[in-house]
């Protein structure tokens, strides 16, 4: 404990320099003009400032001796260290956790992808609607997107319906070892709670030289260092950062056409969703949903739905016009059902935003060839 060891150094401090002024002043009374009582009177200011002096030598050494051992003492005993470095009790904690944490956020990983697939096949069925308008024989591909749209909901709903599910185990064992970390701590509390009193009763130079000018600053100190309750302590740190703090679960959330939120083939799943620390429940689902969301974004999260018009690797450069648009890139083929629309393969790249199209979700674009036209705006995204 820094802080016992500082105070302990001051002690040692004024007790050397009440020792030293002693010292001096008692020579020059000596060798003075003084003499008789006066002399005595004057000495016996000296000897008190020595006697002063090794009571805080004593508290120095009550400190050092005692109240310092006895914590290196209690540390020895209480954390262990390990070969590879840390102590044995934090990894225990740790395993526990994430022993806990482990069959819950297994199902918790699945919710984004499911939720990705959802989304994009909501999409893919908003497409197939909007085409259907011009063409009819496109019926069988709404009817397919619908049915994909019911059956990525139900694993989506049934996804969410798991992690509900794990949900109750996960949070008994979370709180079986934050109960067995909880009873450390107040060990830890309590134990603290009587070295402060222990000091207490070491630096109350009332209690051992009697000096009754100590007497009520040392009562006002008592009084708050047993004002310290362990429980309250306890109570606090589990409604904040434990079984009682507000959660977030995840819920079902329907999509929106409305909304920027859309999903692409170029999507990044989240590398690693194990290992999650509830120093805040909270963080722990927001942070993959989060990521979840960003893995999302395509080209209409950018800003504009670009689209393309595509000429293969090694083209000519595009012209000044072209300086217009944007450069994307083709995510499927496409083979143009009008006269005025443009066929390509996808992987192809290009350049877009070269006007309207006139029609809706189509955008022109420009081949390397130099012929302009009409295409899906969602069959590309933005390099």
């Amino acid at each position: 404990m820094n802080c016992v060891q500082e105070r302990a150094k001051i002690e040692k401090a004024y007790a050397q320099q009440l020792t030293d002024w002693a010292k001096r002043w008692r020579q020059l009374i000596e060798k003075g003009p003084q003499y008789g009582s006066l002399e005595r009177a004057w000495g016996a200011i000296m000897t008190e400032a020595d006697k002063v002096s090794e009571l805080h030598q004593e508290v120095k050494n009550n400190l050092l001796n005692e109240d310092l051992e006895k914590v290196k003492n209690w540390q020895k005993d209480a954390y262990h260290k390990q070969i590879m470095g840390g102590f044995k009790e934090t990894k225990e904690a740790e395993d526990g956790f994430r022993k806990a944490q482990k069959p819950w956020a297994k199902k918790m990983k699945e919710v984004p992808s499911s939720k990705k697939a959802y989304h994009l096949a909501c999409k893919e069925e908003k497409l197939a609607m909007t085409r259907e308008m011009n063409k009819e024989e496109l019926q069988d591909k709404v009817d397919k997107c619908k049915q994909d749209v019911q059956k990525m909901q139900e694993k989506y709903e049934k996804v969410l319906d798991d992690v509900g599910k794990t949900t109750p185990q996960y949070m008994e064992s979370m709180e079986q070892v934050f109960e067995q970390c909880q009873q450390f701590e107040e060990k830890r509390l309590v134990f603290l709670k009587e070295v402060l009193l222990d000091i207490k009763r070491h630096l109350n130079l009332a209690e051992i030289a009697g000096s009754w000018a100590y007497v009520h600053v040392y009562r006002e100190l008592e009084q708050a260092i047993r004002g310290a309750d362990a429980q309250d302590d306890l109570r606090w740190f589990r409604n904040t950062s434990g079984p009682g703090m507000p959660m977030n679960w995840p819920q079902f959330e329907e999509w929106n056409p409305d909304l920027p939120h859309t999903a692409t083939k170029k999507e990044k799943q989240p590398k690693k969703a194990e290992g999650v620390t509830l120093t805040n429940a909270t963080g722990v689902v927001e942070s993959t949903s989060q990521a979840g969301d960003r893995g999302s974004v395509s080209s209409y999260d950018r800003g504009q739905p670009y689209a393309i018009p595509i000429w293969p690797m090694g083209a000519p450069t595009p012209s000044e016009d072209d300086a217009k648009g944007v450069r994307v890139r083709a995510l499927y083929d496409y083979d143009g059902q009008e006269q005025d629309e443009l066929s390509f393969k996808a992987g192809m790249v290009g350049w877009a935003g070269l006007g309207g199209g006139g029609r809706a979700g189509m955008v022109r674009g420009r081949l390397d060839s130099g012929q302009l036209g009409l295409y899906p705006a969602n069959y590309v995204e933005a390099i």
